[in-house]
């Protein structure tokens, strides 16, 4: 699979001559209906409880020429204008063309000994050589017979490159990239399977990184079925290769854990799909702000099209109002933030000026300013998020929610703290204005040990974190106090208050050490070796039971399931290196009986590696080397 080109290269010698023959099967070989009920069981969840279905039209197979053998699925129709009806939007319409409209996607079969016999079929002559090329193209056109007529141009913009010049710029990518960082663990049987399944982790992510789209969480390009009998439509173990449990749409909560990780191993090139995505669509997250809500900035629910829309299915159907109708969802919009930590996060590494000005600005400017004008002040002249909810755990009734709350508090100071020369005084008067009007986070005791229910702790519990100022009953399986800790950084083993976090930690009400939960990431900032040991292991040995058994158990979402694997490289980096303005620490969470050898990089255009064994660090180089002062290894917990 050609690194710099989407074209596959298969070749194979013999000892004996053989004759190679090819079949391209169509995956969808009749037009179809799915009915109300059978879209979400299909896995089409975005469009599940749609009243009139969904149609799906068959795969053209265009005509072989050129001894090379072509099938499309082109769209003939859309269902982008009727997300927009359904969500009160119709009029943006003429304003954000269709992007699903006429696109068109497929792929092109041919070798340099293949003749074709059909329309699908080819075969060759007996050769002791043989070579298959499949070459890929997606694009918006006007019918399926324009795409061949532009794949056919894609071979030969391919073929201009000889093979052994493409192989040559493939290896060299590669190498590149296994050169950029690296986590090598031994010691126990488990330290190397955690070794193994972070090297396979990045190449999956780095497989399906460099796309126009994000990674799915769940299944990546990965996910792939086989033919049903007619009339039989897709289940969880029994599906076609369109099948994907939860859907098309992109949940923040789960693919934010993939884009993590691709910070401190230096894979920049891969968050900017991620990135793009929510910069391309601020404009429309504008416009929809002010045409419900009369006022500026711009927020994303967190499930969401490419496009940036909420989808359908979370909206409600026959929702007459602006706010969804599913609870889960309503006022889901604190991902907004933690795509910001990131980008600043990118910044700090990179101080790439051009990025802040492209991405990072009109992100924090849009997301800000929501925050600002959607709210009004309370009694106390602070913001009062009311009706608010905090992630999916507390619904309805969360007022201030603490996740919301800690992303401000994070991201707030950073963006005042960037360069003048990328920030403008209104920003930078705005962002004071929003951080002076935070309400502080909210604080309780526990109720038996544990995170009090609704808020009501025992007057000689220990003093934590609570999940918001007010909140009722739990609805899901999350832990938004601990937000605090990962993703917005405000307590971790460098800063004051750590056992106020780390008894949060021990009195969250659901441990979760595998899909999207964050116990590896916590407990690894939170200086809790043995736990972040435990939770790393689990990660990186959710197996699926798939041949490759790296296709990661589908937990809480589909196979493989991405964000398992994203979040256990988070926490086995953070094992190793955290780092917190100019300080870079080592080892702040590493096990003695756990040998490792690593190169990770840190703000400021930092790479830093070493070698751990039983608790010694040896063989440090920092680059530059101006930064050695900075490193902090293995530091007292205070």
């Amino acid at each position: 699979m050609d690194a710099h080109h989407p074209v596959i290269h298969l070749e194979a010698q013999f000892t004996q001559p053989v004759t190679m023959n090819t079949t391209i099967e169509p995956w969808r070989t009749n037009s179809y209906h799915l009915d109300q009920h059978a879209v979400s069981r299909a896995g089409f969840f975005e469009w599940g409880n749609n009243p009139e279905g969904l149609d799906f039209d068959a795969d053209t197979i265009l005509p072989a020429q050129d001894n090379a053998t072509a099938i499309c699925h082109f769209n003939t129709h859309s269902i982008y204008p009727l997300v927009f009806q359904r969500e009160h939007l119709e009029s943006l319409l003429a304003k954000y063309p269709d992007p699903l409209l006429h696109r068109c996607f497929g792929l092109a079969v041919k070798g340099p000994r293949l003749t074709n016999t059909g329309n699908l079929t080819q075969t060759s002559k007996p050769s002791k050589s043989q070579r298959l090329d499949l070459y890929a193209l997606t694009e918006q056109t006007t019918s399926p017979q324009e795409w061949q007529t532009d794949i056919s141009q894609l071979i030969t913009s391919v073929d201009a490159t000889s093979l052994k010049s493409a192989f040559k710029a493939h290896a060299k990518w590669w190498t590149d990239f296994w050169n950029r960082s690296w986590i090598n663990v031994t010691g126990t049987p488990d330290a190397a399977k955690v070794s193994q399944s972070y090297a396979i982790q990045r190449f999956m992510t780095a497989c399906a990184g460099r796309g126009a789209q994000p990674i799915k969480f769940n299944g990546s390009l990965f996910s792939v079925g086989h033919d049903l009998p007619a009339g039989v439509s897709s289940s969880d173990n029994d599906h076609d290769p369109d099948f994907r449990a939860w859907g098309a749409s992109f949940w923040n909560q789960n693919t934010r854990h993939i884009y993590w990780p691709l910070i401190a191993s230096g894979d920049y090139d891969m968050l900017s799909p991620w990135f793009n995505m929510y910069v391309q669509a601020l404009p429309l997250a504008q416009d929809r702000t002010r045409l419900y809500f009369h006022h500026d900035g711009g927020a994303f629910i967190e499930t969401i099209y490419f496009w940036g829309l909420p989808n359908v299915n979370d909206f409600g159907w026959n929702n007459a109002g602006p706010e969804l109708q599913s609870e889960w969802m309503r006022y889901h919009i604190q991902g907004g933030l933690e795509v910001l930590a990131q980008m600043l996060d990118r910044y700090d590494y990179t101080g790439d000026d051009a990025f802040a000005r492209t991405n990072l600005l009109p992100m924090a400017d849009a997301v800000i300013t929501f925050y600002d004008q959607h709210w009004k002040r309370g009694t106390d002249g602070k913001i009062l998020m009311d009706p608010s909810q905090s992630i999916e755990t507390y619904q309805r009734d969360a007022i201030n929610p603490t996740p919301d709350i800690a992303g401000l508090m994070d991201v707030l100071p950073r963006l005042l703290a960037l360069p003048a020369s990328v920030t403008t005084s209104d920003e930078r008067t705005e962002w004071t204005k929003v951080l002076a009007d935070l309400p502080p986070l909210p604080f309780g005791t526990t109720a038996h040990g544990k995170l009090p229910p609704h808020g009501h702790g025992d007057p000689d519990g220990k003093r934590v974190i609570l999940p918001a100022l007010k909140y009722g009953s739990t609805r899901n399986a999350e832990n938004p106090e601990l937000y605090t800790v990962f993703p917005y950084r405000l307590y971790d083993v460098g800063q004051p208050d750590l056992q106020l976090a780390r008894d949060t930690f021990a009195a969250r009400l659901f441990p979760f050490a595998k899909c999207w939960g964050q116990d590896g990431e916590e407990a690894a900032l939170l200086g809790l070796t043995d736990e972040a040991q435990k939770v790393v292991i689990k990660e990186f040995t959710s197996y699926g039971s798939q041949r490759f058994s790296w296709f990661w158990s589908k937990n809480s979402d589909w196979i493989p399931d991405m964000d398992n694997g994203g979040a256990g490289a988070e926490t086995l980096q953070l094992m190793f290196l955290q780092c917190q303005g100019q300080q870079i620490r080592l080892a702040p969470a590493w096990p003695a009986d756990w040998t490792a050898d690593f190169k990770l990089h840190a703000p400021g255009n930092t790479a830093v590696s070493a070698h751990l064994d039983h608790g010694h660090i040896s063989h440090l180089i920092v680059t530059p080397t101006t930064r050695a002062k900075d490193v902090i290894s293995n530091p007292q917990v205070r």
